[in-house]
């Protein structure tokens, strides 16, 4: 009686750590969409891109950061990054956006392979200078966190050609942002999109970039 007691004790932890391995090892790994202008509101594609189906990738760029230094697209070569298209003055979505966007920063801080990147949609409004004092007042990490000003028409054409994120406005080069995030993986290609105002979707988020590390960074 002992021995199979001893035995049960032994052997029924054993299979359970078996079983549990096994269900894992077979259990299908969660892989994100890549997204492609094909897949994406036709409202928020520029018209020459709204039916490819592949290849797509984030275009270059070069802006000024809140310090003043040049950013291009290669501070952000090899990471994980999550970005968006604010404004300063915003007196609406704005602020829950940048709410949500400290959160991850807060979560994401000692991980040098996940960045932030916001791109300004009044950059004659939102100057250096500006940025900084925006970037003072909101806690925003200069090492994980870039808010970027320049020329309007490169940032419009990268909001409406590689982040799928703004509306065309009334006028030349005018544009009406959405609340989105944008989850870019390494090879910069787009992996999500999330409303930047909802706590639920940046939860989401928060798992998608988990899934984004254990692809990338395993």
């Amino acid at each position: 009686m002992k021995t199979s007691q001893f035995f049960l004790l032994i052997f029924l932890p054993f299979s359970i750590i078996v079983l549990f391995l096994f269900y894992d090892a077979i259990k299908p790994k969660k892989k994100l969409p890549i997204f492609q202008p094909a897949m994406v509101n036709y409202d928020l594609v520029d018209s020459n891109l709204q039916h490819v189906k592949r290849y797509h990738r984030i275009s270059s760029f070069s802006l000024k950061n809140q310090n003043g230094e040049t950013v291009t697209e290669k501070n952000y070569e090899n990471k994980i990054y999550v970005a968006d298209f604010f404004f300063t003055t915003c007196p609406g979505i704005c602020i829950d956006m940048t709410r949500n966007m400290l959160k991850i920063q807060k979560k994401t801080l000692d991980n040098p392979n996940i960045m932030l990147l916001s791109f300004s949609v009044t950059p004659k409004i939102d100057s250096v200078a500006q940025l900084k004092k925006y970037a003072l007042e909101k806690g925003i990490k200069d090492s994980k966190w870039n808010l970027l000003t320049g020329d309007k028409k490169q940032i419009y054409r990268l909001a409406r050609e590689s982040y799928f994120v703004v509306k065309e406005g009334q006028g030349i080069n005018s544009m009406i942002h959405t609340e989105n995030f944008v989850l870019i993986d390494p090879d910069k290609r787009i992996r999500g999109f999330y409303d930047g105002t909802n706590d639920q979707e940046i939860e989401e988020l928060m798992d998608d970039i988990i899934t984004l590390k254990k692809e990338y960074f395993p």
